[in-house]
């Protein structure tokens, strides 16, 4: 697995981000049934400030966030409920799965008004915009049941409880 980490915002530190973004990325990849080993990712580990800069600038909202990603293709299924496709491997057998942005500040004060630690919340966070990156979506209904119950079974199989509250 290769995660281009990129920390830019204090605050960071007080996880193991790199071990905390390569075990979500290995669970949730390992899951889907592709090969953790030959897939790329990139992530940005920076402050409200700039991720409510990317809000701005891709999704025209301007205002912090706690998770941004951007698929390297677009992979979402086209029936709703239904699971995407799996990604193939590029020339060099290896699969680019795209970028994400995560906000320390925002995702700090989720964890903290929520009762959760710091490292379970940003887990969910980081499986959740590695989904993304796979075509997973909540838009629509029966994409988001989907999503849902992917995060909630992948958390609970690493003893983190389920971050939607429902059984």
């Amino acid at each position: 697995m290769d995660i281009d980490l990129e920390i830019a915002a204090a605050g960071w530190d007080a996880l193991d981000l790199p071990l905390l973004s390569e075990r979500a990325a290995r669970l949730v990849l390992t899951d889907r049934g592709l090969d953790p080993d030959i897939c790329t990712l990139s992530i940005l580990a920076c402050d409200d400030a700039r991720i409510a800069e990317l809000n701005e600038d891709f999704r025209a909202k301007a205002q912090a966030t706690n998770v941004l990603s951007w698929p390297a293709e677009e992979r979402g299924a086209e029936q709703p409920g239904a699971t995407p496709g799996l990604p193939q491997p590029d020339i060099f057998g290896e699969i680019e799965l795209g970028d994400i942005a995560i906000a320390y500040e925002t995702c700090a004060r989720e964890a903290a008004d929520q009762g959760k630690s710091l490292e379970n919340h940003v887990t969910h966070l980081i499986i959740h915009a590695i989904l993304h990156l796979l075509g997973y979506d909540h838009i629509r209904d029966e994409d988001a049941q989907l999503m849902e119950e992917i995060e909630i079974r992948l958390l609970e199989s690493q003893g983190i409880v389920n971050p939607y509250g429902q059984d």
